[in-house]
């Protein structure tokens, strides 16, 4: 058998549906024994592009998602996504082509060391040295960009490698169970919290899974005991719960911080030292339960007095079966700041100027998604917004990045959650900086005969920047810039375009979008002006008050 073949064999018995990418003159092998395989190529327009496809099939799925490249600078290309995947815990195979490595006609043309630029972003890299090294390379590959916590691998396939002939056999996946926790610490948990005056759940990504979200329902169900959550633990439990109370969209000074400042105990599951703080421990502060998969990474703000190491649902199921709610836990110490939180919210969302205020704008946009539709964010100011402010009723249907928070990944994201969900609602956000970063994705999508609305927030700048810059006080310098007409922009690409002219315009206009099949993109301008004084001052000063 082809070398190539067995490889496409072996991908196949891992359960692959797609590979995103653009294969170069080093992936023709593969590329020829794809063609009669049972998994469907996805060309892209751009490596990157390509990436954060499959490392978003890999979020929302928990399977592998498959990228593909050639060599050099298709390799190089790459980097971006598998840092994504990585930070972000995603599940993600990235195979690039080499030039043949037992002969070589070019010198080094185009030859870097993929497999060692790899190595500090990835769970495992390795270049494929003989045909008969596949099996057992796709297969150790596979689990480990699998198990806990899931992340970025590479294997690099030489030509000469693809082009080979091996007898050899497939690998069967090995039944794995991964490890529980601990009764004694269970046991201590129990402790704590029903010793505790007024317990807190806060939700990080590492609680982003379906039993875990399972659990952990059953455990606010028995307990009430409320919850929070960071920016990619949103969704794991319904936001629009009488005990959900915020999200950490901020690292201090935001309501939901008085909150977690009353708590004498944080039940923290699933939290991820790759996202932001969600608070700052002090050595006089609250006790805190570090509940996840793995131990504790300590750092100066993060030091939790006790650890329950293993499966997390598993964990939350324990502890949910042995606790016994208390007389004694005093859970309404967190209404007056939820309702100044709502107040304060509400505020915002009704101001109908022009260009857009970011609050109002993500308010409309929960208006027109249904319940179970997907959001896809890029990275920008409007982030925090829709982390803070917009309610995700189900898990994975606000898909941000809080890890590496790069620019580029939304609109890719939304083609790769289309393609998953192809009878939900998927909308991008993105602004009109991250856009323009991979808006060439737009013909991929209208390839494909997607069904997706991508809604630019434009103010001609890199607006998070400014809010930044504007914060530490320094003049305006640097950030602005031009931008194309995007709605001839989109048309030219074969979808539809619109632009909004006053605020009253966008709910119907995305409404409409979502009952229309076509790729939609809607040009939105928005006044961030407000951020720095509402983000850094405001808010901070009325949740002092509380």
């Amino acid at each position: 058998m082809k070398a190539s073949d067995l490889m496409v064999k072996a991908l196949e018995a891992e359960g692959v549906e797609y590979i995103f990418g653009i294969p170069g003159e080093e992936n023709l092998d593969l590329l020829e024994s794809l063609r009669n395989s049972s998994i469907k190529l996805i060309l892209t327009r751009h490596e990157q592009g390509a990436g954060f496809m499959a490392a978003t099939y890999g979020r929302l799925t928990g399977k592998v998602g498959v990228c593909l490249s050639t060599l050099g600078p298709g390799a190089t290309n790459l980097v971006t996504p598998a840092a994504y995947a990585q930070l972000g815990a995603m599940p993600m195979l990235m195979i690039t082509g080499q030039k043949p490595i037992k002969t070589s006609k070019q010198g080094r043309f185009q030859v870097i060391d993929v497999v060692d630029m790899m190595r500090p972003i990835t769970k495992y890299t390795t270049q494929v040295v003989s045909g008969d090294r596949i099996p057992s390379v796709v297969r150790e590959a596979f689990r480990l960009a699998s198990e806990e916590r899931p992340g970025a691998v590479h294997i690099e396939l030489p030509e000469d490698i693809a082009d080979e002939s091996t007898s050899a056999h497939l690998l069967k996946p090995s039944v794995a169970r991964r490890p529980i926790a601990e009764y004694k610490a269970i046991s201590r948990a129990v402790d704590m919290i029903e010793k505790a005056k007024s317990p807190v759940l806060l939700i990080g990504a590492g609680a982003n899974r379906k039993l875990t979200a399972k659990m952990l329902q059953e455990f606010v169900d028995k307990t009430g005991i409320p919850y929070i959550t960071t920016q990619m633990g949103k969704g794991v439990l319904d936001e629009s719960g009488k005990l959900f109370m915020g999200n950490t969209a901020l690292s201090s000074g935001d309501f939901v911080h008085r909150v977690i400042e009353r708590a004498d105990l944080i039940i923290n599951v699933g939290h991820d030292v790759v996202e932001k703080p969600p608070f700052f421990m002090e050595d006089d502060s609250q006790q805190v339960i570090h509940i996840n998969f793995d131990s504790a990474a300590v750092d100066p703000v993060y030091f939790p007095q006790l650890e329950v190491i293993g499966d997390i649902a598993n964990s939350i199921w324990q502890i949910k079966e042995t606790i016994e709610p208390q007389d004694s836990w005093k859970l309404e110490f967190y209404r007056d700041v939820h309702d100044a939180y709502i107040e304060h919210r509400n505020a915002s969302e009704d101001d109908d100027r022009f260009p857009i205020l970011p609050e109002r704008f993500v308010r409309e946009i929960r208006k027109a998604m249904p319940k179970d539709g997907i959001v896809t964010l890029d990275n920008g100011v409007y982030k925090i917004w829709f982390a803070r402010n917009y309610p995700a009723y189900l898990p994975n249907t606000v898909l941000l990045d809080n890890a590496l928070a790069t620019m580029g990944a939304g609109l890719p994201s939304a083609i790769a959650a289309k393609l998953v969900y192809p009878e939900k609602a998927v909308i991008t956000v993105c602004g009109d900086g991250g856009f323009m970063m991979n808006s060439q994705e737009l013909e991929t999508a209208v390839r494909l005969n997607l069904h997706i609305v991508v809604i630019i927030l434009r103010d001609d700048a890199y607006g998070m920047i400014k809010w930044k810059q504007a914060n530490m006080e320094f003049e305006n310098f640097g950030l602005d810039y031009g931008n194309p007409d995007f709605v001839k922009y989109v048309e030219s690409y074969g979808g539809k375009g619109w632009r909004i002219s006053a605020t009253k315009d966008l709910l119907p206009t995305v409404q409409k979008c979502l009952t229309e099949p076509a790729v939609h993109l809607i040009d939105v301008p928005v006044d961030y002006s407000l951020n720095d004084e509402t983000l850094n001052k405001t808010i901070r000063k009325l949740s002092a008050k509380l």
